[in-house]
């Protein structure tokens, strides 16, 4: 009696611990932007935080979903995607919005101008959700002709796990460009480290498709890589603080 009450006991909290795991999966990536949204909206100023960053995030996860019709992975991650698109929209509007009450006279900028020295730095919102959906439907496109080829589904797979892993590089050349890493939250930062790192764990202990697990190790190197950013920057300043901010207010942003 004693160990059918254990037995039972064990499974609840496997499961219990199945879905706390399979909600961090879902979910976890998209908490490291949350005080990065907080800081923006509160000083109104995006200057420390890539945009580029969202483009990565947009292009690896579109990506990672059209590979699921050439390769089946877990349904969490293709969740995973869904949720991770809809908040890197969000964090667009926000930037754009913020950058554009900045900038009035500024001359307006869009997507169907075709003017590549001002890509991903458009003015409305709009510009950059028609960019998203035509690369969605070239890629799509592409996809459903080459779909039968073992070679191009595995390069799709790398593609999209290889451009996420290089999700901290535009923050990363970001912040070298600046010589600092005011603006950015470091929040955001170690809440990539953490969740990339468990995420990497997760792929391996799951026997995700190999260039899941190999990208996820390059990406917790690029979180180490600008975590040793702000330690250098902190400790080196590179350029004086800027007068356009209170004191008060960087703090709180970092």
């Amino acid at each position: 009696m004693d160990d059918e009450v254990f037995e039972q006991i064990v499974a609840v909290f496997n499961s219990l611990v199945a879905w706390i795991a399979a909600g961090a999966m879902v979910f976890g990536g998209v908490v490291p932007y949350i005080p990065q949204y907080r800081d923006i909206r509160r000083t109104q100023n995006a200057e420390g935080f890539s945009t580029y960053v969202c483009l990565v995030l947009l292009v690896a996860n579109i990506l990672r979903i059209l590979f699921r019709f050439g390769r089946y992975f877990e349904t969490l991650l293709l969740w995973q995607s869904i949720i991770m698109i809809a908040t890197m929209l969000i964090m667009l509007n926000l930037c754009t919005n913020v950058r554009m009450a900045t900038e009035l006279n500024t001359k307006r900028r869009s997507f169907i101008d075709f003017d590549w020295n001002h890509f991903w730095s458009w003015s409305h919102f709009v510009d950059y959700l028609q960019c998203v959906l035509a690369f969605t439907l070239v890629a799509a496109y592409i996809t459903y002709l080459l779909l039968d080829s073992a070679l191009f589904v595995e390069t799709l797979g790398f593609l999209a796990v290889f451009t996420e892993a290089m999700l901290g590089t535009p923050q990363l050349h970001c912040n070298y460009q600046n010589k600092s890493t005011e603006g950015m939250s470091i929040k955001m930062v170690l809440m990539w480290t953490s969740g990339d790192t468990f995420k990497t764990g997760y792929f391996l202990l799951t026997q995700a498709p190999v260039q899941f697990w190999t990208c996820g190790l390059l990406q917790v190197f690029v979180d180490f890589a600008i975590l040793f950013q702000v330690y250098y920057y902190s400790r080196y300043p590179q350029k004086p603080v800027s007068h356009t901010v209170s004191h008060t207010t960087s703090a709180k942003a970092l």
